[in-house]
This record gives C-alpha cells, sequence and structure tokens, in this order.
C-alpha cells in the first residue's frame, strides 16, 4: 500500500478539472443554454436527460438520478475504485498523486507483489513441464487459451521448490508474501505443492495471492488459499474480478460462485462475468465492491440446504448495501450439480437464461420468512411483521426500504409500522437549523473524515444508531458509513449529491475548519458520541415525564419517581 492521498489533493484535482472537457473525451456532449447535454452513459434512454453543468463544475442524470463532480464520473464511467479514478484523472491533467503515511497505518513492503509476480512465471512455466497437471486440466474441460488467460500454473512437488527456483528471493520474502510456512523448530517450507494454482488478483491486475487445487481427493484439502497478509484480506477480494473487466466494457451483471474452476470454465464458454468469493462467505464488502462494477449481481448456489444457508447469509450480509438501482438475485442448482458441470451440459445460452430467470432476493427473503406461518392468521401476520422488521431495518433509507416496508404491510395487512422515512415532515425532527451542536459538530467531522466513524468502538456505534440520534438525515448518513467503512469525502459528496438537503449541507461542512489535528479529532469524536446517546435519553425521560404529568393518573407519576429513586 503505497499511502493516502491527501484530502487536500483530490479538491485540488476536482478544482483543476474541467468536467466538461473530462466528460467529453469519453461522450459525445452539445451545448444546451448554460450547460451541455447528451444520452446518459448510465441508463438506456433515446432522449437526452444527462446534464453536465461547466458553472457548478457537476453533471446530473434527470432520468436515472446518477450525478457528482469530474472525479465521481470518472469512476461511475470507467467502473475504477476511488484510488484509480483519482490516479487516472491526474494522469490526464499532468499531475502526480502524492501519498502520505498515516501514522497507525502499516507500510506495506512493495517488494511482495514483486515476489507474488515472480511466483507466478514459476508456477506457469512448471505446468508446461507437468504432463499430470496439463492431463488434469484436459480432464476438466479446459483449454490451454483460458489457462492462459487466468494465469493458471503448476506448484511442484517437495518442500524447499519455489526459493530456488526464483531469484532474488529470501526466505521472509516468502513468508511475507504467504508462499511459505515456518514450523515450531524454525524450518521454512513451500505452503503450495503438487497443486494446480489460480493467481488471485486485486482490481490492478496485481497477484496479491494464490490458490492452489489439488488434482486427488485423497492429497488433503481441495483448495488451499494463502494467508492474509499486508496485501490479501480475503474478506475484501473477489476472484476473477480484475478478468471481468478486462474482457468487459461493460459489465450488465456479475455472477457469484463458489470455486475458482467455475469461474474459469464459465469464461471458457463465453461467459466473462464470473467471480467467486476466496473460501469465505460473501460479505457486505464484497458486495460493495461488486456493485461498483454493475447494478445486477446474481449468487449462484447449490440447491441443497447448504447452498440455501449460504444464500440467506450472502442476503443479509448485502442488505445494507442494496439500494432500488441495486438488483441482488439468486439461482439454486440442481443436487450435484456446480456451474462448470452444468454450462458444459446446457452451454452458454441456456445458462445465462438460467441466471436471467434468477429469484430476486427480496422475493427470497419474504418467501423464507414466510415458511410455515399462516398468513390468513392475524397471528401469522403478526409475526411475519416482526420477523421481517430487522431485515427492512438493515436496507439503507430510501425508496426500496419503504417499497420493501409496503409490501410487507400488504401481506400482513397493516401488521408493520410505516417508515420513518414516510413520516409527515411536520412530525419529522427540525432541520439543520433544529440539530444540536454536539450533533452539528459530529456530522462535520465525519463529512472531512469518514473512516474516522470505523475507529469508535462497535457497541457505542450500534448504541447510536439505536438510541442516540433522532435526526433521520443524520442517521441516514451514519447507517451510510456504516455500512461503507472505506468511503471518503468525495464519495460522500457525490452519494448523497441527489438529495436536496445534503447537496447543500455536505459541501459547506466539508469546507469547514475544525481547528484541532487529526489525534484530537479521532479523541473527541467517541466522547461527542457518547454525548449524543445521553441527550437522546434525557430528552426521552423528560418526554415520559411530561405526558405522566399530563395524564389523570397520579398514581403512574409516583411510581415513575419511585422506581428513578
Amino acid at each position: 500500500m503505497a499511502g493516502r492521498i491527501p484530502q487536500s489533493f483530490i479538491n485540488e484535482l476536482i478544482d483543476r478539472a474541467d468536467i466538461v472537457d473530462v466528460i467529453e473525451r469519453r461522450m459525445t456532449l452539445k451545448k444546451t443554454g448554460k450547460n451541455y447535454s447528451g444520452l446518459c452513459p448510465f441508463h438506456d434512454e433515446k432522449t437526452p436527460s444527462f446534464s453536465v453543468s461547466p458553472d457548478k463544475q457537476f453533471f446530473h442524470c434527470f432520468g436515472c438520478q446518477e450525478s457528482g463532480t469530474a472525479l465521481g464520473f470518472v469512476m461511475k464511467f470507467e467502473r475504477l475504485e476511488f484510488p484509480e479514478a483519482v490516479e487516472t484523472l491526474a494522469r490526464e491533467l499532468g499531475l502526480e498523486v502524492p501519498r502520505e503515511q498515516v501514522r497507525s497505518e502499516r507500510r506495506v513492503d512493495p517488494s511482495i507483489y514483486d515476489v507474488l509476480a515472480k511466483a507466478e512465471r514459476f508456477y506457469r512455466s512448471c505446468l508446461r513441464d507437468n504432463e499430470t497437471a496439463i492431463g488434469y486440466l484436459k480432464s476438466r474441460g479446459l483449454t490451454g487459451e483460458v489457462a492462459r488467460d487466468f494465469g493458471i500454473g503448476y506448484a511442484p512437488e517437495g518442500w524447499q521448490v519455489l526459493k530456488p527456483g526464483l531469484a532474488n528471493v529470501t526466505e521472509k520474502n516468502l513468508l511475507d508474501a504467504g508462499l511459505a510456512i515456518k514450523n515450531e523448530k524454525g524450518r521454512v517450507y513451500d505452503r503450495f505443492r503438487d497443486r494446480v494454482m489460480f493467481p488471485i488478483k486485486d482490481t490492478r491486475g496485481r497477484v496479491i495471492a494464490f490458490g492452489g487445487r489439488t488434482m486427488r481427493s485423497e492429497d488433503g484439502p481441495k483448495y488451499l488459499n494463502s494467508p492474509e497478509t499486508d496485501v490479501f484480506h480475503k474478506s475484501n477480494e473477489l476472484y476473477g474480478l480484475y478478468e471481468a473487466r478486462k474482457a468487459l466494457r461493460q459489465i450488465d451483471r456479475l455472477i457469484v460462485v463458489e470455486g475458482y474452476m467455475d469461474v474459469v470454465a464459465l469464461a471458457q464458454f463465453g461467459i466473462a462475468n464470473a467471480v467467486a468469493t476466496l473460501g469465505t462467505a460473501t460479505g457486505t464488502a464484497h458486495f460493495n465492491k461488486l456493485y461498483r462494477y454493475t447494478d445486477e449481481v446474481v449468487c449462484c448456489f447449490d440447491g441443497d440446504q447448504a447452498g440455501r444457508q449460504a444464500a440467506w447469509k450472502a442476503l443479509d450480509n448485502a442488505l445494507p448495501a442494496l439500494n432500488e438501482n441495486r438488483l441482488l438475485k439468486f439461482v439454486f442448482l440442481e443436487d450435484g450439480e456446480d456451474p462448470d458441470s452444468l454450462v458444459r451440459k446446457l452451454g452458454m445460452d441456456a445458462f445465462n437464461e438460467r441466471i436471467q430467470k434468477a429469484q430476486g432476493a427480496l422475493d427470497f427473503l419474504l418467501q423464507r420468512l414466510s415458511s410455515g406461518l399462516d398468513l390468513d392468521s392475524f397471528d401469522g401476520q403478526v409475526r411475519l411483521a416482526g420477523l421481517a422488521e430487522p431485515y427492512i431495518e438493515k436496507l439503507p433509507m430510501g425508496l426500496l426500504r419503504d417499497r420493501v416496508r409496503e409490501r410487507v404491510g400488504e401481506i400482513t395487512k397493516g401488521g408493520l409500522a410505516p417508515s420513518r422515512s414516510n413520516v409527515s415532515k411536520n412530525a419529522q425532527p427540525a432541520r439543520a437549523n433544529g440539530r444540536s451542536k454536539v450533533s452539528e459538530r459530529l456530522l462535520t467531522i465525519l463529512v472531512k473524515h469518514p473512516s474516522f466513524w470505523h475507529l469508535v468502538e462497535q457497541d457505542l456505534r450500534q448504541t447510536f444508531l439505536k438510541d442516540g440520534v433522532e435526526d433521520l438525515e443524520l442517521r441516514a448518513f451514519v447507517q451510510y458509513l456504516d455500512a461503507n467503512p472505506e468511503t471518503d469525502t468525495e464519495e460522500l459528496l457525490i452519494r448523497f449529491a441527489q438529495d436536496e438537503y445534503w447537496a447543500t449541507m455536505l459541501p459547506t461542512l466539508a469546507g469547514k475548519s475544525l481547528e484541532i489535528d487529526d489525534v484530537a479529532l479521532k479523541q473527541e469524536l467517541p466522547e461527542l458520541v457518547q454525548i449524543a446517546i445521553k441527550q437522546a435519553k434525557d430528552k426521552k425521560r423528560k418526554e415520559a415525564l411530561q405526558n405522566l404529568k399530563s395524564s389523570a393518573d397520579p398514581e403512574a407519576f409516583k411510581r415513575y419517581w419511585s422506581e428513578r429513586e
């Protein structure tokens, strides 16, 4: 990791970029009065609804509601992650991207990437000379071309083959890269032995880890993955994502499967949009990454009990990442089938037809929750409403959450409370002019330093979301931070730009001075959260007391004070 990009440089980059020039390099714009317009590149349309304002240096689509700055456009149009988009735009402007080291951030040795790249080349050369491994891949129906495209190789037998095969590589290099193991006696030996090797790449195409598959069932676990290292965190990575981006200019959907061989086999049959998790459940971080590159994700699982449990866990993890523009679907395969075997049996067209007929995630959610309930009875309706509520609360505030809540209300005949976002404007807490100084300060810190939110202890964050904030806008903002730990100020400005309230508020807060350094801010933030929680509880107690005073039951008023004492 080269270090964090300074926020000051990001601001300078946005200031120096001419949004019209940046966008015109990628699509056709036409001058229309003070602004420019064109066909939106983010959804299909015949009449232009995409507008670019040179005065505001902002784009907005009145059809799909996408909006943002020049940097945001590059991210969305090129399907790039934030650091890549910064580098791309900086390159176009002839600027060099500076990096700063965060005190708590451990510096990554860049030589790890070099060692892993050498290992990939070594494993590929070993595959060419090993008839057994070649025969295994042929028996699985893989061609030489697809093996080349995915960099598939072979780790030879032997305990210490890798170090002699790589030039200028030490035992420490191999250990740091996850390619070797040191036992309790201090002996260092190769982690991967006699396995077909699948290099795992990050979105820049750098090798960050390996997955090794045994060719014989008796030779230990079927798959052996690299351990966690400074460059490899399996809960954030997806096998095949780099190859999918390389093969497809526009990714209409991504298919999540369970194994490397599934990804490679589908690619061989012309289905280049499959990815796989790396021995872990599909988590929220995976979904956040997937939705950077597409608006539709289809999870393809076995149809047995284990597969449906995996789907349920994936759905639970996906809820915070969903919105009205993001689709999640599930396909369940017959017993004994996997995507590899199914695509060989059915062919590309029939397999794609299965994917297109996938079950919607929220239909799956309600179907699963309703299982075994008598929805014609009052008890069954109330039970479903109670079961659905925690899952609905995990959805970000907005249209999708409201529609799901309405659907459950229809099924339960009104058994689910209306969404807070549907309460009339007059019943909502006051906006900025009614926000406490504590909330205002807390919000300003989080706008300028979103990553600080996850430095607050999780229990305190959850208590704040549950009991510490009544301000609907602040709650939605913090929920977004909670579900997107890697977000930054620029992404926040883009994400909330379509909201009339936030579009004005966030740039104002982002420009405020916080007056103290980052170390002090990190200490101040949890204190503010605790104060906000206390203020909210005090307010509720005052309201409860006021209600008791105004009630006609003096005994209840006495009981309140006796309980307090």
